[in-house]
């Protein structure tokens, strides 16, 4: 974790920041805020800042930002696996796959037991294909899939090919089950909860989100905003 002051030499020659993603932010607005305190506190007029990886507003965790020269290493650090832990909860699903939106559907969840859960985790092992959620940033046709969602306009989405290297569950609180995901990029955690809900024979949607790692970089390292603030020059 950063403890020592930066300096305005450490930004002209450019960092990798690891932060630690709140609550309700939007990856852009993490960025939006770092450029502008460097700004400010190194008096530096213009910087190039960007992250490695979007993390929904609904999600915390490991936040990868680049500024200078380091934001040449960004496709290549959004290539790196990632290892995520949360929450899915059972009986109900949502047109977001998470609770950016309400719950649109209730299914019957008597019929599952803690086996059937762990058991239903290896239909997502290894390389599968999986379909983007509507509710999200990727583009079809110059537009971005959430703008057709909210203008309830009907889109057909291609699903990919992802690979999923590790789903483990963590802990089982009937409606809700703790997880951990280790997966490639292009993974769409909102979908595999949605889709696990289905391979029970029931719906599910997810409920909380935490990036923990991306490659060899943790968020046990990472730092939030305020503490950043008091590091800089």
């Amino acid at each position: 974790m950063q403890t020592r002051e930066y300096t305005v030499e450490d930004f002209k020659e450019g960092q990798v920041l690891l932060f630690d993603k709140p609550l309700g932010w939007t990856s852009f607005q993490v960025v939006n805020k770092v450029r502008w305190l460097i700004r400010q506190s190194c008096k530096i007029k213009k910087i190039k800042v960007g992250h490695a990886g979007t993390l929904d507003p609904l999600a915390t965790g490991l936040l990868i930002i680049c500024t200078g020269k380091f934001t040449k290493t960004i496709d290549e650090l959004q290539g790196q696996i990632k290892e995520y832990t949360g929450t899915i909860t059972l009986g109900g699903t949502t047109p977001s796959y998470d609770l950016e939106t309400e719950i649109d559907q209730t299914f019957d969840i008597a019929h599952i037991t803690e086996d059937k859960v762990h058991a239903a985790t290896k239909n997502f092992i290894g390389e599968i294909e999986q379909v983007p959620p509507v509710f999200s940033a990727l583009k079809k046709d110059g537009k971005r899939l959430y703008e057709y969602a909210r203008s309830g306009e009907e889109v057909k989405i291609n699903s990919r090919k992802i690979k999923i290297s590790a789903f483990d569950i963590t802990d089982i609180r009937f409606p809700e089950v703790d997880f951990r995901v280790v997966c490639s990029k292009g993974t769409y955690i909102r979908s595999l909860a949605n889709d696990f809900g289905k391979a029970l024979e029931s719906g599910a949607h997810l409920s909380t989100l935490r990036r923990t790692k991306i490659g060899n970089y943790q968020v046990t390292d990472a730092i939030d905003i305020p503490t950043f603030e008091k590091l800089l020059p």
